[in-house]
């Protein structure tokens, strides 16, 4: 009963987390189209959150030392990279074409294991690339000539890649407590991502260039009038520390295959949102290729060969990269699922 009951929890806890997650870019597009910078949103979240994160910041000050390359690939790559790529990239293309463009990672993740780490995958990954892969050709209607705008998919695509860039950083720097290290704290090494993020954010974004008086004023979300303040609300508690929070929690009650189905909802969520709130239509041959590159992401990530040694074999950026983490003794998950599931920093 006691079990049954956890996985309940953590069901209902990742389903908030994917809602979550999936809702930011729905928040954002609105902000940058009133007039502020896509730069400058990603700034106010990842500020913002990193402000409300600090006392967690203070409780684990230790792994400024005993982990300073994991905590500074994190706030580069899952945080900075990963965010300042994808709502520059929802400022010119669809959100839920931007978030299925992100879910090339599993593809990009298994390229690496392939070719540069030259380990062998198993045939039923490389069909989920293929698939991914045929997925996105459908969302990008590439028969019509790539109608969407190359740059603004070139940025969904980056942001895919900073999501690889932070698993094989992970490979390298995960711990176990079988080699005699305390690994990081999953909700510690997230503040840490974040407050470095802001810093590199407020060198690169120049926020005192920003336009504050937006602030103040209202965003036009599909024909309605927003308080700005309100979707700034959204974006750094809903869909960025509370998405974290509930989303680490989750992994830890979860089984693979759950985690793996509850990763591709995100996804979903987040066009069915731009959908209803944003007015975003997809054609059905883009909604068929969605589809596609979910179930094409949902194979790659769940085969993809693992070692003892670190996640980066986990997949993409999404609950799902806990798949294979979540088949190890307790004592060894803690790292690898606050690690990796800190990686959906993306949406």
């Amino acid at each position: 009963m006691h079990a049954s009951q956890g996985r309940s929890a953590g069901l209902g806890l990742a389903l908030a987390s994917a809602f979550a997650f999936g809702g930011s870019g729905v928040a954002a597009k609105p902000l940058i189209e009133a007039g502020l910078d896509p730069l400058h949103v990603v700034w106010l979240r990842v500020a913002g959150a990193a402000l409300v994160m600090l006392p967690v910041t203070w409780r684990h000050r230790d792994l400024v030392r005993g982990r300073p390359v994991l905590l500074l690939g994190f706030g580069l790559l899952a945080v900075a990279g990963v965010q300042a790529c994808y709502f520059a990239a929802i400022s010119r293309i669809p959100v839920g074409v931007a978030l299925l463009v992100e879910y090339l990672a599993p593809a990009l993740v298994l390229g690496w294991v392939r070719f540069v780490q030259r380990r062998p995958v198993t045939r039923r990954a490389a069909v989920g690339v293929v698939l991914a892969v045929g997925g996105l050709a459908c969302v990008v209607e590439i028969w019509s000539g790539l109608s969407f705008d190359a740059v603004g998919l070139l940025l969904a695509l980056g942001a895919a890649c900073c999501q690889v860039g932070y698993f094989v950083l992970s490979d390298q720097g995960s711990a176990h407590r079988a080699d005699g290290v305390e690994p990081p704290h999953p909700v510690g090494v997230i503040a840490y991502g974040l407050l470095i993020g802001a810093v590199v954010l407020t060198v690169v974004a120049q926020p005192w260039g920003m336009d504050w008086s937006v602030l103040g004023g209202t965003a036009a979300m599909n024909g309605a009038d927003v308080p700005v303040w309100l979707l700034l609300v959204w974006i750094v508690l809903l869909a960025t520390v509370i998405a974290y929070v509930t989303g680490v929690i989750a992994v830890r009650l979860l089984s693979p295959a759950v985690a793996g189905v509850v990763a591709c909802l995100e996804a979903v969520i987040a066009t069915v949102l731009a959908w209803v709130m944003l007015g975003e239509h997809l054609s059905a041959p883009q909604l068929v290729g969605g589809a596609t590159v979910l179930v094409g992401a949902f194979i790659a990530q769940s085969s993809t060969p693992r070692t003892p040694s670190g996640p980066v074999a986990l997949g993409s950026g999404a609950p799902g990269d806990v798949a294979g983490a979540a088949e190890r003794p307790e004592a060894d998950r803690a790292p690898a699922e606050g690690e990796s599931f800190a990686g959906r920093a993306a949406t």
